[in-house]
């Protein structure tokens, strides 16, 4: 006894100077989450800190060294679709995803893999996820890691093996949900929410038991069928903002899915969510055109114990664009007219950039940072958008700014305290609009009562041009913004849009991947470019800054794809050959990727024996039905570039599409909605955009000169649709 009453002391001190982080593998909890600063070489939750900042107090890189940045170590993960996550970093150790939700556990010093999870998603369940299978990232939590799944399930592991703790499903799998957001945590409840809206859904966003998995609350963002009753008064307040005789709830169920962005306040203890668009887009078929549609397009604050309402603003009352307040929220301090306020800051697809008091939800301002034609501004005193026509595309088709990719998509921002500067990674891109008629639920995958051929080039328009216009018209950069003073401060243009997240760090730095491969960092308080590495593929995803020790590394998840990465078909045609990968780099890194294959050569295309008008409807078919995944103009960076088809591939064309010979790599049947003539047309279509490639492909001088020609008529074109939209 003598020996042990000896020896306790010293193993109590041996403990606590271990810390309960050494003891057990992904042991955090909100104590801390809110002292992140006094840990600066980690990255414990979805933003780093609940705030959401992306900012990193680390400046062992800074502005004056980063040219000695090198590559550290790179991670293969074996896939070929788009990579969003945001990678966490608990003492030592990576936890991110990748597609198919699929999650890994990595040495953040070497790379090595500790662990991988496979939920093994049916591929066929894809078909429901409109904007590529990704995944945004895990929430780490007392030792286990927490993921949803495409399919809606919730899944806890084990941190230290990755085995299975539990799973629980969140969703109706009779409605096309699906789930590619980060979980949040708070209050030992895990956070999820869902999206669906243009396949038609209702929205809604529940908290889980970290321990078990069972359902503590659960907020609905729109209300359903009157005629049932609602389930709590904030649905019955909800209603009185829906026309009845629109009858939402059987024609796409309202919308307003909380896919992404959320945001904590520990000391106000309010959670934020934002939320999507409505469910069909066409405010006309889903509302008769009335009523502002609440929770559409909407950031609320929710008690986090109960899921009840406490405040909301809506971005975009009665939205009809797609225009999802689902973007990254920030929560800050700022001096606003020489007093102090505790601000939530949002920049949604809408265009304009909002400031509220995220005490109370109150509007402070908005300004646009984008172009902006759907709108003339925010009214400062009721916080409301002035449409420039109530009408809108209702009678006509409409070329809009911002498109429904939005000013600012997904990609998170960042705030640096130090230049109170915000970071957004913004777009600038129209769309013309209009309105499907005789729009029928159900009779398409796709249940959005726009039609979508308004907007999709014309059968008889080479597709050289339609590519050289798409790339003078759609233009992403960096807008570094003044929240307070509501202006841009400065800019960095890029070639093209959708490109990555942001990260701003102590080191007066910020960095960001983009469509063209590459991870640039530059001066947070000017913009000048400082230093760039190739990726060998497009970046969309956030990069992160940690330390082990004591030196620091910036690491970001390289794999093209996403909504426009897919939809565009933009990036570079290796970025589906090279795979998916994490990077890290570090000062005096030496580390090199291996040579990226070269393009594919495109196969001899069998001859086209179809008429005009069948290759004409082809083409519609194909924009209506297949585009999103396959590209527009069927140019694809990502997944299968069906101008490029081989010969067996082409004889079992039919079986493909309309079977679904290849469900269980993720292409499902589409005999529902189309039929065998159509099928037969798309086809006749592909083969004569491999005939158009292969006569690009073989040049020639007259080639050249058109080339030229497109150029400069592409020119035109977009500075005539930016002056008259």
């Amino acid at each position: 006894m003598r020996v042990i009453r000896t020896l306790l002391p010293w193993a109590m001190a041996a403990m606590i100077l271990a810390g309960p982080a050494a003891a057990t593998p992904g042991n955090v909890d909100a104590p801390r989450i809110i002292a992140a600063d006094q840990e600066p070489g980690s990255w414990l939750a979805h933003g780093r800190t609940y705030d959401e900042q992306r900012f990193s107090p680390l400046d062992a890189i800074d502005a004056d060294n980063v040219g000695q940045l090198g590559l550290a170590w790179y991670a293969d993960l074996g896939t070929r679709r788009g990579l969003e996550a945001t990678p966490l970093v608990v003492d030592g150790v990576i936890y991110t995803t990748g597609d198919w939700s699929r999650v890994y556990a990595i040495d953040a010093a070497t790379g090595e893999q500790i662990w991988s999870y496979d939920p093994k998603v049916p591929r066929a369940w894809g078909v429901n996820a409109c904007c590529d299978v990704v995944n945004r990232g895990a929430a780490v939590w007392k030792g286990r890691v927490y993921v949803g799944t495409i399919d809606g399930r919730l899944i806890a592991l084990d941190a230290a093996t990755g085995q299975l703790a539990w799973e629980t499903l969140t969703i109706d799998r009779s409605q096309p949900y699906s789930i590619t957001g980060a979980p949040r945590i708070v209050k030992d409840k895990v956070i999820i929410g869902n999206g669906g809206a243009e396949y038609g859904v209702r929205g809604y966003v529940s908290a889980y038991d970290a321990d078990t998995g069972n359902m503590v609350w659960r907020f609905w963002t729109v209300p359903g069928d009157p005629a049932k009753g609602f389930e709590t008064p904030d649905m019955e307040m909800a209603a009185k903002t829906w026309n009845p005789g629109g009858e939402w709830w059987n024609k796409g169920g309202g919308g307003g899915t909380v896919w992404d962005s959320m945001a904590y306040d520990p000391q106000l203890d309010l959670l934020y969510i934002g939320v999507g668009n409505g469910a069909p887009w066409n405010r006309w078929e889903r509302s008769l055109g009335e009523g502002d549609n609440l929770f559409l397009s909407s950031i609320v604050a929710l008690d986090p114990d109960t899921g009840r309402h406490v405040w909301h603003y809506q971005t975009t009352p009665s939205e009809t664009w797609d225009y999802t307040a689902t973007q990254h929220m920030i929560l800050a301090d700022l001096t606003l007219d020489g007093q102090p306020r505790k601000v939530i800051m949002q920049a949604p697809k809408n265009g304009f950039f909002y400031v509220l008091d995220r005490a109370t939800g109150q509007f402070i301002s908005a300004e646009n940072y984008v172009h902006v034609t759907w709108a003339t501004h925010v009214d400062p005193v009721t916080g409301r958008p002035v449409e420039r026509d109530p009408d809108q595309y209702r009678d006509e088709k409409k070329l809009t700014f911002p498109a429904p990719f939005g000013g600012h998509n997904w990609q998170p921002m960042s705030y640096s305290p130090l230049t109170g500067l915000v970071y957004i990674p913004a777009m600038d891109l129209p769309f013309t609009y209009a309105q499907e008629k005789g729009f029928e639920y159900g009779r398409h995958p796709w249940n959005m009562a726009v039609d979508m051929a308004a907007a999709m080039p014309s059968a008889d328009q080479d597709p050289a041009l339609t590519r050289k216009v798409m790339r003078a018209v759609a233009k992403g950069h960096i807008a570094a913004w003044d929240p307070v003073a509501q202006r841009e401060v400065w800019r960095v243009q890029h070639d093209g849009p959708w490109n990555g997240g942001m990260l701003s760090t102590a080191g007066n730095l910020l960095f960001q991947g983009n469509a063209k491969g590459e991870l640039v960092a530059y001066r947070a308080d000017t913009g000048a470019r400082l230093w760039s590495a190739p990726t060998q593929s497009g970046i969309v995803a956030p990069p992160i800054s940690y330390s082990v020790d004591g030196e620091q590394y910036v690491a970001v998840m390289v794999g093209w794809g996403g909504a426009l990465g897919l939809a565009g078909g933009i990036a570079p045609m290796q970025g589906d050959k090279v795979g998916g990968r994490l990077l890290a780099f570090k000062l005096g890194g030496t580390a090199q990727l291996p040579p990226a294959p070269p393009p594919p050569a495109l196969p001899p295309p069998p001859p086209q024996t179809a008429s005009a008008d069948t290759i004409a409807k082809g083409h519609a078919l194909y924009h209506a039905y297949c585009s999103v995944c396959h590209g527009m103009n069927a140019e694809a960076s990502t997944l299968a570039d069906l101008r490029y088809m081989q010969p067996a591939t082409h004889a079992l064309f039919d079986k493909i599409v309309l079977d679904g010979l290849y469900k269980d790599l993720g292409m499902a049947g589409w005999a529902k909605y189309l039929s065998a003539e159509d099928s037969q047309a798309i086809h006749a279509y592909l083969i004569e955009r491999a005939h158009q490639t292969q006569r690009e492909q073989q040049g020639g001088w007259w080639l050249a000169v058109k080339e030229w020609a497109y150029g400069v008529l592409a020119t035109l074109i977009a500075w005539f649709i930016k002056l008259t939209a």
